[in-house]
C-alpha cells in the first residue's frame, strides 16, 4: 500500500514516521509546499520507504495530482483546505483520513460521490475529534437508554505559567477559532448550537493535571451522527482555572470578532489583532505537555442506572521527543489508516470515526491504540 501524508509539520512527521513503521505499508510520501519542511521530517522519520515531494496544496486539481497514485492518504493541513483535500481524494479515488472534524456537513453532502469512487473518507480523527467520538459512541453502545454523553478533552502545559496559564502547540488561529465558533451539541434529543465560551465548570483531573475548568466546544460530527441515540451531548474544552475567565473578557469586549476594520490604513480584523498580540503570551517555559480525555456517558442498562467512563492523562512523549498532544493526534489517525490499507475497514463515503470504530471492531483498536502508546482507562458505576 502506498500511502501519502499531505502536510508535513508536527503531526504530519509523527504520521509519516509511524506509517513507515507499519508492515504492509510500501511506501510513505511526504508532501508539502516547503521543501525545509520536507528535509526535515525525512531527517526525523528516517526510514528508506520514507520519500518526499513538494507540491502546491491549493486546488481540488493540486490534491488530484498529487493523490491519484496513492491507495491512502492522511490529512495534516489548515481548516481552510481540509475539504478541498476531500474533494480531491474523491476524484482521485483514493482513500482519505483527515484530521480536521469542522465542516463537517458540507463533506457529508460529499457521501454519494465518495461511496460511488468507492472510496473511505473518515473526517475528523484524531483526539478531538477522534478518540472523544468512538469512545462517546461505545459508551452509548453499551446502555439500553442513553441519557447524557459529556466528551471532555484538552492540551495543556505541563509546566504553566501567567498570565493565561496556556499555551499554543500547534496554531493559535486554531485555538481562537475554537474559542470563537458556536458548539453544535444535543439537547433534549435535538440538535442545537450553543455559544462559545458558555457552560463553564470546574473539573479534577489526576495528577499532574490537577484542577482545571473547562467550557462548551463543538462536538462536530457526533452531534449529527449520534442524535436520536443519547438525550444530551456535549464536548467541553479543559484549560487551567483562569484562562476562560480571561478569553471571555477579551471576547465581549469585541477582541475576538472577525469583522475587519482599518486601522492606519491597513485593514485587519480584531481576532488577527489579537492573535499577534497573544502570541507571546502563549509561548510556556517548556514543550512539555500534558493532554487529558474524560467522556462519559450514563443512562440505563437492562432496568438499572449504569454510567460509563473513560479517561486518559497523557504527557510528553520522550522515546518519540513529541509533544503529548502531536503523539494523541497523529497515531488514531495514523491506525485508522493502517486499518484501511489493511481493509479492516471497508465502508464507503463519509464515515466519521464514530460510526466505524463500534462493536467488535472497539477494542482491537483500542488495543493496538496501547501498543502505540496510547493509554485509556475505562470504569463503570451504576446501581443493582
Amino acid at each position: 500500500m502506498r500511502i501519502v501524508v499531505l502536510g508535513t509539520g508536527m503531526i504530519g512527521t509523527t504520521i509519516v514516521s509511524e506509517m513507515a513503521k507499519f508492515e504492509g505499508i510500501e511506501s510513505v510520501t511526504a508532501v508539502d509546499v516547503r521543501q525545509e519542511s520536507i528535509d526535515k521530517c525525512l531527517e526525523i522519520a528516517d526510514n528508506p520507504k520514507v520519500f518526499g515531494k513538494t507540491a502546491t496544496l491549493a486546488t481540488e486539481v493540486d490534491f488530484i495530482k498529487v493523490l491519484r497514485e496513492a491507495d491512502v492518504a492522511v490529512g495534516c493541513l489548515p481548516h481552510s483546505l481540509s475539504l478541498t483535500a476531500v474533494k480531491g481524494a474523491i476524484a482521485a479515488k483514493c482513500h482519505l483520513v483527515d484530521l480536521v472534524g469542522s465542516m463537517f456537513q458540507e463533506k457529508l453532502e460529499l457521501h454519494n460521490e465518495a461511496t460511488a469512487a468507492g472510496v473511505t473518507i473518515i473526517p475528523g480523527c484524531g483526539v478531538a475529534p477522534g478518540i472523544t467520538n468512538f469512545l462517546a459512541a461505545r459508551g452509548i453502545e453499551m446502555l439500553d437508554e442513553a441519557h447524557d454523553a459529556v466528551l471532555i478533552c484538552g492540551g495543556i502545559p505541563r509546566w504553566p505559567v501567567p498570565p493565561l496559564w496556556y499555551q499554543v502547540v500547534f496554531r493559535l488561529e486554531s485555538v481562537l477559532g475554537l474559542y470563537t465558533k458556536p458548539a453544535f451539541a444535543i439537547k433534549n434529543g435535538e440538535i442545537v448550537e450553543l455559544p462559545a465560551l458558555s457552560g463553564l465548570e470546574s473539573l479534577t483531573f489526576p495528577y499532574p493535571v490537577g484542577d482545571c475548568e473547562a467550557v462548551i466546544t463543538d462536538a462536530h460530527s457526533t452531534a449529527f451522527t449520534l442524535k436520536g441515540k443519547v438525550k444530551n451531548l456535549t464536548e467541553k474544552t479543559i484549560r487551567y482555572p483562569g484562562h476562560w475567565s480571561k478569553m471571555k473578557v477579551l471576547e465581549e469586549l469585541g477582541f475576538l470578532d472577525k469583522e475587519p476594520f482599518e486601522m492606519d490604513g491597513v485593514t485587519t480584523t480584531p481576532v488577527k489583532l489579537s492573535e499577534k498580540i497573544l502570541s507571546p503570551k502563549m509561548i510556556g517555559g517548556s514543550n512539555e505537555d500534558v493532554t487529558v480525555v474524560r467522556v462519559e456517558v450514563d443512562g440505563m442498562k437492562d432496568g438499572n442506572y449504569k454510567k460509563v467512563t473513560w479517561e486518559m492523562v497523557d504527557l510528553y512523549d520522550h522515546e518519540r521527543n513529541i509533544t503529548s498532544m502531536a503523539k494523541t493526534t497523529a497515531l488514531p489517525a495514523a491506525l485508522a489508516a493502517k486499518w484501511i490499507a489493511e481493509r479492516k475497514i471497508l465502508e464507503t463515503g463519509v464515515v466519521p470515526i464514530e460510526t466505524v470504530i463500534v462493536e467488535d471492531r472497539f477494542d482491537p483498536f483500542i488495543a493496538e491504540l496501547k501498543e502505540l502508546g496510547i493509554h485509556i482507562d475505562f470504569k463503570e458505576q451504576g446501581s443493582s
